[in-house]
């Protein structure tokens, strides 16, 4: 095996780096894989771009420890492992939650180890390399799954954002007389009308900029799709519901107006879930939440205890995948699928293949 592999680097907003770099060594509970594809994440392209949540502000240290090899949306085949792993062989294709937990942390010791304290997420700390390489290593405290055969590359790439968007539905404690809202069909957001298809809500209502993005939300299980400069939302939604709004706004898109679009459309005592990442602090009536609505607010993070749920639901197709790949590019052209993924209006998940 080569000494050295090529690797996606990010040193600061705008200075990403293809460089040549030493293949890593591994610890004896490590698993070092060969990477087949790395998808990027809407949060990729924001942290190109100078995302504050990122590369933090005068006020707020940064989360990212730059240089740092990027990448979250990985798979790869076993090359070697640790002696202190068990249950792995070489040639095994396996995929890695996006966040280290520590184990040790009060939340990981109570079971909400996507908020370990610690909060290592590959493809943002030194100490967790990401995908966008050729080579890399899954951490010892990471928890790894094998994929099933059954699964394509394609889908294999898509169980991080898949599982991030199951655990956004189960936020939303979605219930079978719910009218269901979901704002913003990109990747993640198609994946949430899919899994809350399963759940069989009264009405799911997929909201979009882009006719593609609605009409995939219709096939994916959608009853209703709206394009939110065309309609209000708020009254549409109000006419379905004799007035009185969705029981359930979930936010996939990160966009202020989506927030406030959700606010005006959500009933009285509804859930709100946060899942989009907004570039910048937004404003908004804080009034709604409680003396307007008494809304209850739930934020989601990354997908716990959501990959093996979502391979399964794969593998039976109930969670669909057909085309959320739209577009796959080497390593070597990453500046061609960074702009793809941000700039491509038929661009759902773009796929990098070292």
């Amino acid at each position: 095996m080569a000494e050295t592999m090529k690797a996606l680097l990010m040193y600061a907003p705008y200075d990403f780096r293809l460089e040549d770099v030493p293949i890593p060594e591994i610890a004896d509970d490590e698993i070092l894989v060969k990477i087949e594809g790395c998808g990027i994440c809407a949060g990729d392209v924001k942290t190109y771009h100078g995302g504050v949540r990122i590369w933090g502000t005068e006020h707020r240290p940064p989360y990212i420890e730059a240089p740092v090899i990027g990448g979250h949306e990985f798979v790869g085949r076993v090359v070697r492992y640790g002696k202190d792993v068990k249950n792995v062989e070489v040639g095994e294709r396996m995929v890695s939650e996006q966040i280290v937990p520590c184990g040790k942390c009060r939340f990981c010791r109570e079971g909400y180890y996507s908020m370990c304290q610690r909060h290592h997420i590959y493809g943002f700390k030194k100490e967790a390399q990401g995908g966008m390489a050729e080579y890399m290593v899954f951490k010892g405290t990471g928890i790894h799954h094998k994929v099933p055969d059954g699964l394509s590359l394609e889908q294999a790439v898509l169980i991080e954002p898949l599982a991030c968007a199951m655990h956004a539905v189960e936020r939303g404690r979605i219930g079978h007389d719910d009218v269901v809202v979901i704002s913003g069909l990109g990747a993640i957001g198609l994946g949430m009308v899919s899994v809350a298809r399963k759940l069989q809500p009264k009405l799911l209502i997929g909201l979009d900029l882009r006719e593609n993005r609605r009409q995939k939300a219709l096939d994916f299980g959608a009853d209703l799709v709206f394009d939110p400069t065309q309609v209000s939302v708020g009254d549409e939604v109000r006419k379905l519901t004799d007035g009185y709004g969705c029981d359930v706004y979930i936010e996939a898109s990160g966009s202020e107006k989506s927030v406030l679009q959700g606010m005006d459309a959500i009933r009285f005592r509804g859930r709100y879930v946060q899942f989009g990442v907004f570039p910048k602090a937004i404003t908004v009536d804080w009034n709604d939440i409680g003396d307007g609505k008494e809304i209850d607010i739930y934020g989601s993070h990354l997908g716990p205890y959501c990959y093996v749920p979502v391979m399964k639901g794969m593998l039976d197709g109930t969670i669909r995948t057909d085309g959320l790949i739209s577009h796959s590019f080497p390593l070597t052209d990453w500046e061609k699928a960074f702009e793809t993924a941000e700039k491509d209006p038929e661009a759902f998940k773009v796929m990098l293949v070292p």
